[in-house]
């Protein structure tokens, strides 16, 4: 072999090398949390006042998020962001379920869900239920969650986690979701979980 020859192949294998000890690139613009032990089926009331199981929408990719509805400022938009996804998704909106799940059931009521939820999107789904499921589910899907003194009178503080869960269609965790991810980067690893 060649002097020419061998360094061509030294060069060759050198870069096969980096290349295969390199990282593949990311699949998600979330956080890929595909594998955790946590985050089991749940059975809670919907908004139309129906018991409703999360695998009752396996086949679909399931979007769950925990507010309540007197949320001063993040859950509404976060609400308005994934209906903007909904549309963004256009027929394969078909194939995802948006759950909105309550941290305040004293005062999300099946009416007051009724009246917050469909607003945002008719497909979307408030749940409640009582305090201990309530709080069941919460610390199953490690979400953290607690009332805080009002400033003003009739004013409804519940301090919880903002970050968005995604199930895809087996129904296992997924991702782990910023609530101010852009809508375009949301909409991006919704796709790539429709097409497995």
């Amino acid at each position: 072999m060649s002097r020419t020859a061998f360094l061509r192949l030294f060069l060759l294998l050198a870069i096969s090398a980096v290349t295969a000890c390199s990282p593949p690139a990311p699949k998600f613009k979330a956080m890929d949390i595909a594998g955790i032990g946590w985050g089991d089926d749940f059975e809670l009331t919907a908004h139309t006042g129906k018991r409703v199981k999360v695998s009752d929408f396996k086949g679909k990719v399931v979007i769950l998020f925990f507010g309540y509805t007197h949320c001063p400022d993040i859950c509404a938009p976060t609400l308005s962001r994934l209906a903007a996804l909904m549309k963004r998704l256009g027929d394969d909106a078909n194939r995802v379920q948006v759950l909105f799940v309550t941290v305040d059931p004293e005062h999300d009521t099946v009416k007051q869900l009724a009246g917050f939820v469909p607003q945002f999107a008719p497909a979307f789904i408030g749940l409640t239920g009582s305090e201990q499921e309530i709080a069941k589910v919460a610390k199953d899907y490690k979400v953290a969650f607690g009332k805080k003194p009002a400033s003003q009178p009739g004013q409804i503080l519940v301090d919880h986690s903002t970050g968005i869960l995604v199930k895809d269609a087996k129904g296992a965790l997924r991702l782990l979701v910023k609530n101010d991810m852009p809508v375009e980067d949301l909409e991006h690893d919704i796709r790539v979980l429709l097409k497995e």
